[in-house]
């Protein structure tokens, strides 16, 4: 599997198919731990995101849809997807928390979501 395809689902694991439809479950089986371990890939991803690199087709469509998984609480992401943003993020928070803290500036500017996911975040460590 091409590595922009391995970040694609690691990175919030969100692709719309439609509006009112699921995100595919296409990539579920990805293993994250590999994605994380990639410096390279998780920081092209990254500056995709934040409009200061190019972007793969899958980073292009992730980029197009993360706001709506954050506004929507991930409502249209499989369990799967849901269990492997949250590692996403945790793994961010913890180990790259500058690009974390750039990509909250860019999509999460009142800090609405930070809240939300900070509680959730914090209810899974007990």
């Amino acid at each position: 599997m091409k590595a922009s395809a391995l970040f694609f689902v690691a990175f919030f694991a969100v692709v719309a198919t439609k509006p009112a439809e699921k995100y595919t479950t296409k990539y579920d089986n990805v293993d994250l731990d590999t994605i994380l371990k990639s410096d390279r890939l998780l920081k092209n991803y990254v500056n995709c995101l934040l409009d200061k690199g190019n972007c793969t087709p899958d980073g292009a469509e992730l980029k197009k849809v993360l706001p709506d998984a954050l506004q929507t609480d991930c409502s249209k992401c499989s369990d799967v997807q849901k269990r492997g943003s949250k590692k996403i993020i945790r793994y961010l928070i913890d180990n790259k928390a500058e690009w974390y803290k750039e990509l909250e500036a860019k999509y999460d500017k009142n800090g609405v979501y930070k809240k939300k996911y900070d509680k959730e975040l914090e209810d899974a460590k007990v």
